[in-house]
């Protein structure tokens, strides 16, 4: 059994980039301190935590890998001992830009890397609408790694919307926990971040922990928040409101097993036809 937690940590209201970074890397601090104090193992952050959510500010925050994000955020994980799902961050890389999650391991050391596989572009009658095409370019690569825990996956945002990409983790890679940092908005988060959350989780029977940043209405993109933990029974076992604050579940990934015996999804499954 160990521990997780979710910061659901506001972005800066400070409009320089500059002093924007570093008002969330103090954030963020301050934040997965408090997890780590509070006995938590893995702790995951949001979707573009260190960066509005705007195609302009992708291009005007991007870092390359091991840059000044990433060698905060590897620092942190040490300074704490914990695993740090790191959100996502805009990543330069030559003339492109990625959506990306860095996975740090209690020394720091980088263990595993997913780039966004699904771009949010969107268009809904009176609603959102987001081109993240417009700037990004897309991930292809299924990502899994080992903890001292068990088998976990990462994915981003959108990708949640592809149950075959998730089964890929789940079930063929044999992720046991699948993270995902977020950021759904006020269209799509009140329609969907709780059904799909949930229906993730249950399709596979694993554990599925949603991290998204917390609410600001002054912002251009405003976020749902609502970060979630649903288990292999497709219940929440711990769920945030809109504030700010750091959402905590006890893992048991025997769970997984007793469940799967009950109900025999992952078992009955029947790939050779469909």
């Amino acid at each position: 059994m160990f521990k997780a937690a979710l910061c659901q940590v506001r972005g800066s209201r400070l409009g320089h980039i500059e002093n924007y970074k570093e008002d969330c890397m103090q954030s963020v601090r301050r934040m997965v301190t408090e997890a780590a104090d509070n006995e938590a193992d893995i702790v995951c952050l949001p979707e573009m935590w260190n960066c509005p959510y705007s195609n302009r500010a992708f291009e005007d925050f991007k870092e390359p890998e091991q840059g000044e994000t990433w060698s905060f955020m590897s620092r942190l994980a040490a300074e704490n001992n914990i695993y740090l799902i790191g959100g996502s961050v805009p990543e330069a890389d030559g003339d492109k830009i990625y959506n990306t999650c860095f996975v740090f391991n209690p020394i720091g050391r980088q263990i595993a890397k997913h780039r966004k596989v699904h771009l949010f572009d969107i268009d809904i009658e009176g609603g959102q609408r987001f081109c993240e095409s417009d700037t990004l370019s897309a991930g292809d690569t299924v990502t899994v790694f080992d903890t001292m825990f068990g088998r976990i996956g990462v994915i981003i945002c959108f990708d949640i919307r592809f149950a075959d990409f998730v089964r890929r983790e789940a079930i063929d890679e044999g992720a046991q926990m699948i993270f995902m940092p977020a950021s759904f908005n006020m269209t799509t988060g009140p329609a969907h971040w709780d059904m799909t959350v949930r229906s993730r989780a249950l399709d596979n029977q694993i554990f599925f922990a949603a991290c998204a940043p917390a609410r600001d209405e002054s912002a251009a993109y405003v976020s749902y928040a609502n970060s979630a933990i649903a288990g292999p029974w497709g219940d929440f076992k711990a769920h945030a409101g809109t504030d700010e604050e750091i959402l905590y579940a006890d893992i048991d990934f025997d769970e997984i097993d007793r469940v799967r015996s009950m109900l025999p999804i992952v078992r009955s499954r029947r790939p050779g036809l469909y």
